[in-house]
């Protein structure tokens, strides 16, 4: 099924308002089939995002803020890292798609085995760290669908990230 030209025209009217943090305007993103809704609706949200006071951009197009600080500099992850975080990732539209959270335990991964956003996001943390990463599509899952739908193609994410520890990289070297 193709979005109507109505669904369309809601669509950019909502992702025109004055907050730029509206921009549902489906009962679910299954409606909108085709990737230029989401695509549309995230430049506008990164557009607006852009703007606040202490969201960074990236030369990539990743946009950051630090939401817990600490004092001193503590250990940060290389790209072949293995890292254990907190955090829950979820659509411009509040939708949670994924969350260690919810689970109840903390992730532990490789930042080579990631999306491109969190590998270079990471990076910018020190242990102890909680970062808001808005990820434009690029870095993200690009024009893949997730999830039967749940993360639709070319959905501009966003993740809050708390960074607990640094493992080193699988040769076990830090």
């Amino acid at each position: 099924m193709m979005i109507s030209e109505e669904q369309l025209t809601a669509l950019k009217t909502s992702a025109d308002n004055d907050d730029g943090m509206s921009i549902k305007s489906f009962e679910t993103w299954d409606e909108a089939d085709n990737w230029e809704p989401a695509h549309t609706a995230g430049k506008s949200y990164m557009a607006e995002n852009g703007k606040k006071p202490g969201v960074f951009t990236t030369k990539s197009g990743l946009q950051y803020e630090v939401l817990i600080e600490r004092a001193t500099e503590g250990v940060r992850p290389k790209a072949s890292d293995i890292v254990e975080v907190h955090y829950e990732g979820t659509l411009i539209d509040g939708t949670v798609f994924d969350s260690s959270i919810i689970r109840g335990e903390q992730a532990v991964f490789s930042l080579d085995r990631v999306i491109s956003g969190w590998t270079e996001g990471l990076q910018l943390m020190s242990v102890g760290e909680k970062y808001r990463f808005v990820i434009p599509p690029e870095l993200a899952y690009g024009d893949r669908e997730l999830g039967g739908g749940a993360v639709p193609a070319n959905s501009t994410l966003i993740f809050e990230v708390e960074l607990i520890d640094v493992k080193g990289n699988l040769d076990g070297q830090r």
